[in-house]
C-alpha cells in the first residue's frame, strides 16, 4: 500500500481590494503605485502668506491632512510630506507696501482739502475700474467698495466747514482701507526702499497660518520650505533650464520658451489642462500684477523664471542682474531639492492645475529632461459660501478663525469628511448642521456603549465570555459588513463620505442589537471591540488624537486627559447611591426627596460635565460630556418645555373661553359687542352697527346662524346642569 500524501490545497481567490486615487493627470482613477514600494514622497503646495488663512485654505489642507493619515495610518505607507511657504510673491510685495504706505498715511497730519482729494480721487479710479471690467464677481465686488467710498466722501463733505483734527478721520479712513491703499501703492509704491517690510509681513501670517493649522488639528509637514531660503537653488536650477535650451534672458528677466519645450518629443506643455494652452488671462493672473513687459517674451504663453525688479520691489543678485523669482520656478525647486527627480504625490487646490501646477510640470520636465516628474497628481475640490465663489480678491471669503468661532475643529472636519476630497463642497449651515448631526451621532453611540461597558474588568471572565446567540452571530456579521464596507470605500479613492455613511447605518444595528439583547445581556467584548475600531478610524482620519480610550475625549479645564477613568469610579458610586435612595422614596411616596433627586440629576451634575440617565429598571447610565454641551442641552430642554407649558395654557385657556361661552343665553350673546353694535331687536339681534347704520340683509343672516348655534350650545348647558342636579 503506498504512502499517503498531502492532498493540494486550492485555497479561494477573495477580491482583493486595490488602492485607487483619482489622477488629475489623467482624469480617472488609477492604481495607486509609488516608485519605491511603501515609501510616498508627496509635496504640497502651501499658502501664499500675506493675509489671514480663510475656508478655502482650510479644504485644502484638512482634505490633504485626512489623505496623508489613511495613507500612513491605515495602509501603512512611509509618507514623507512636504509643504512650502510662499514668502516671495507680487501678492506678497504689493501688500506689504500698501499697508507700510496706509500707516505713513494716517501718521501723517494731511489738510482737509487734501484728504478729500484723494478719496475722489479712488472714487474715480473704482468708477474706472468698474466700467472697464467684464467679470461679473470683480464688479459685483468693485461696486461693494464704491458704494462705501462714496458714503465715506458724503460725510467728509458734510464735515467740511467743521472744525475736527485728522485723528477724528482715521475711522473712516480705515472703513475704505483697500481702495485708498491701492491708489497710494500706485501713486508712491516705487519709492519704497526699505526690504524689511517684505519679510515682516509674511513672516506674521505664516506664523498665524501655523496657528490655524494647528487649531484644525492638521499634522505639520515633516519638511517646510521658504522661498527666501532657497533663492541659490532657484538660480542655479533656472540656469540648467537656460543651458537646455529652453528658456531665455531678455532684459534682466528670464522667460520659459514654450514653444520650445512643445517641440521636444518627450515633453507635452500643459498636461493637466491642455484645452488651456494660449489662454492669456489665466496665464497672465498667474504672472501677477508686478511682471514685466509683455514685449520682453517672444510667446504670450512664455512665462516668467527670474523677474528683474524695478524699483519699489525686493531683489537678488543673479547671472541676469537684480531680480527675484518667478511664482511659479519656487515650487519646481524646493520639491526638486528634497525629493529629487520624481515625486509620488504632488497636491494643491483645483484652482492651482493652470497655469501654475502646468508651468511647475514643464519646469521640472525641462530641468531633469524627463517626462514624469509627478506621478499622481491630486487636487483638492472648490469651496463655495452658500453657493457663491469663495475668492480672497473678490472679498468673499470667511477666515478660519471665524468659522472656528463658531463651530469646532471636529465638526468643521467631519463637514470635510462627510464630502468627497475632490469634490466643490459648499460652506453653509446646511453643510455644517449635517456634520454635527454626524457628531451627536456618533457621540451618543460612544457614550451609550462607555456606559454598557464601565464595569467590563469588573466582572468575572465567564459572564463577559459567554457563548454566543443568534443576536450576537448576527450582530457580529454586521461587524464584518462595515469593515469590508470601510476598507472598500477607502480603496475607492479615499472616500470617507461612503466610510462615514457605513457607520452612520452600523449604528443602527448597534441599537437594535443592544435593544433586542437586553443592555444587562450584550456581549460587552463584542461591544467594546466594535466602539475600539470606530474610535481608531476617527483617529486615523483626525477626528480624535491619539488616545487609549473608546470615543470622544471629554475637555477638562485642568488638562487632565483620562478625566472619565478617573472620575468614573467616584461618579459610579454616587449614581448608585441615588438609585438606591430613589426606590426607597418611591416607597413612601417621598416627593420631596425624588425632587432632590432630580435636582442633583439635572441641576448639579451637568454643571461637571457629568450626564445622568435614568433607566427603567436598571442604574442610571452615566455620561461624561463637555459641561458647555450639557448646558446647552438643559437651556434646549427647558426651551422645549416652556413651549409644551405655553401650548398646554394657550389649549386650557381656549378651553375654559368656550366652557364660558356656553353659558351666556342666545338673546346675549352679541350684547356684549359694542364695539360693533349699537342697537338690537327683542331676539337680541343686532338691527345696527357701532356707527349707527343699520346692518345689512347678509349680515343679519349670518348672525342669525350663530344665534342658532348658540342657541344649541346653551340648551345642551342647562341639560349638563339638570344631570348634575344643579
Amino acid at each position: 500500500m503506498s504512502k499517503r500524501t498531502q492532498p493540494i490545497n486550492s485555497p479561494l481567490i477573495g477580491d482583493v481590494t486595490d488602492l485607487y486615487l483619482f489622477n488629475s493627470l489623467t482624469r480617472k482613477k488609477e492604481k495607486f503605485l509609488p516608485k519605491k514600494g511603501k515609501l510616498i514622497k508627496w509635496y504640497s503646495c502651501g499658502p501664499t502668506v500675506y493675509d489671514a488663512a480663510h475656508m478655502g485654505h482650510a479644504r485644502s489642507y484638512v482634505s490633504f491632512d485626512i489623505l496623508r493619515r489613511i495613507l500612513s495610518d491605515y495602509f501603512g505607507y512611509d509618507v514623507t510630506y512636504v509643504m512650502n511657504i510662499t514668502d516671495i510673491d507680487d501678492k506678497i510685495i504689493k501688500r506689504a507696501r500698501q499697508n507700510y504706505l496706509f500707516n505713513q498715511y494716517i501718521q501723517q497730519d494731511h489738510s482737509y482739502n487734501e484728504i478729500l482729494f484723494d478719496i475722489k480721487t479712488v472714487f474715480e479710479r473704482l468708477q474706472n475700474a468698474m466700467a472697464m471690467t467684464e467679470d461679473n464677481d470683480k464688479r459685483n465686488m468693485l461696486t461693494s467698495l464704491f458704494n462705501k467710498v462714496t458714503l465715506v466722501t458724503k460725510v467728509l463733505e458734510e464735515k467740511l466747514n467743521e472744525n475736527i483734527k485728522f485723528t477724528d478721520l482715521i475711522p473712516l479712513l480705515s472703513d475704505i482701507k483697500d481702495p485708498i491703499s491701492e491708489y497710494l501703492d500706485s501713486k508712491s509704491g516705487h519709492t519704497i526702499t526699505d526690504n524689511s517690510i517684505f519679510t515682516t509681513l509674511p513672516h506674521y501670517w505664516e506664523m498665524e497660518f501655523h496657528k490655524d493649522m494647528d487649531a484644525l488639528n492638521i499634522l505639520r509637514p515633516h519638511i517646510l520650505t521658504r522661498v527666501s531660503e532657497y533663492i541659490p537653488e532657484i538660480i542655479e536650477y533656472i540656469k540648467k533650464i537656460v543651458d537646455n535650451g529652453l528658456a531665455y534672458e531678455s532684459n534682466a528677466s528670464v522667460y520659459f520658451n514654450v514653444i520650445e519645450f512643445d517641440k521636444k518629443p518627450n515633453h507635452f506643455y500643459a498636461k493637466l489642462v491642455p484645452e488651456a494652452y494660449g489662454d492669456t488671462k489665466s496665464l497672465q493672473e498667474g504672472e501677477g500684477d508686478l511682471s514685466g513687459d509683455e514685449k520682453e517674451k517672444k510667446s504670450p504663453n512664455d512665462f516668467a523664471l527670474w523677474k528683474a525688479s524695478k524699483e519699489g520691489e525686493p531683489w537678488w543678485d543673479s547671472p541676469w542682474g537684480k531680480g527675484r523669482p518667478g511664482w511659479h520656478i519656487e515650487c519646481s525647486v524646493m520639491a526638486s531639492t528634497i525629493l529629487g527627480e520624481t515625486l509620488d504625490i504632488h497636491t494643491g487646490g483645483v484652482d492651482l492645475k493652470f497655469p501654475h501646477h502646468d508651468n511647475e510640470l514643464a519646469q521640472a520636465e525641462a530641468y531633469y529632461d524627463n517626462d514624469c516628474w509627478v506621478r499622481y497628481f491630486l487636487h483638492s475640490g472648490h469651496l463655495t459660501i452658500a453657493g457663491c465663489k469663495m475668492s480672497k480678491s473678490l472679498k468673499n471669503f470667511i477666515t478660519i478663525k471665524d468659522a472656528l468661532d463658531k463651530y469646532s475643529a471636529r465638526q468643521l472636519r467631519f463637514a470635510f469628511l462627510l464630502h468627497k476630497w475632490n469634490d466643490t463642497l459648499d460652506y453653509s449651515e446646511n453643510t455644517m448642521e449635517m456634520a454635527i448631526t454626524y457628531e451627536k451621532l456618533l457621540n451618543e453611540f460612544f457614550l451609550n456603549v462607555k456606559d454598557l461597558i464601565k464595569n467590563l474588568y469588573n466582572e468575572e471572565s465567564t459572564v463577559s465570555l459567554k457563548k454566543w446567540s443568534e443576536l450576537e452571530l448576527k450582530f457580529n456579521e454586521n461587524f464584518y459588513d462595515l469593515k469590508m464596507n470601510v476598507h472598500n470605500a477607502l480603496c475607492d479613492n479615499i472616500d470617507t463620505r461612503s466610510a462615514l455613511d457605513s457607520i452612520r447605518e452600523f449604528i443602527g444595528f448597534y441599537n437594535i442589537y443592544a435593544k433586542n439583547s437586553g443592555f444587562d445581556a450584550a456581549n460587552l467584548i463584542l461591544v467594546r471591540d466594535v466602539a475600539s475600531y470606530i474610535t481608531n478610524l476617527m483617529q486615523i482620519f483626525g477626528v480624535i488624537s491619539k488616545t487609549n480610550s473608546i470615543g470622544f475625549p471629554v475637555p477638562s479645564k485642568n488638562y487632565v486627559n483620562n478625566v472619565e477613568e478617573i472620575l468614573m469610579p467616584h461618579v459610579t458610586v454616587l449614581a448608585e447611591f441615588r438609585h438606591s435612595v430613589r426606590q426607597e422614596a418611591r416607597l413612601l411616596k417621598a416627593s420631596k426627596i425624588l425632587q432632590e433627586c432630580d435636582k442633583l440629576r439635572d441641576n448639579v451634575l451637568p454643571s461637571l460635565g457629568v450626564r445622568l440617565e435614568d433607566q427603567e429598571g436598571r442604574f442610571s447610565s452615566i455620561k461624561f460630556i463637555d459641561p458647555d454641551t450639557l448646558l446647552r442641552e438643559k437651556e434646549e430642554k427647558e426651551k422645549v418645555e416652556r413651549k409644551k407649558t405655553e401650548e398646554k395654557e394657550k389649549k386650557l385657556a381656549l378651553q375654559a373661553e368656550k366652557e364660558a361661552l356656553k353659558k351666556i343665553p342666545p338673546a346675549d350673546i352679541f350684547k356684549k359687542e359694542t364695539d360693533k353694535y349699537s342697537k338690537f331687536d327683542d331676539k337680541g339681534l343686532p338691527t345696527h352697527d357701532a356707527q349707527g347704520k343699520e346692518i345689512s340683509k347678509g349680515l343679519l343672516k349670518k348672525l342669525q346662524k350663530l344665534q342658532l348655534l348658540q342657541e344649541k350650545k346653551y340648551t345642551e348647558y342647562l341639560k349638563s346642569l339638570e344631570k348634575t342636579g344643579i
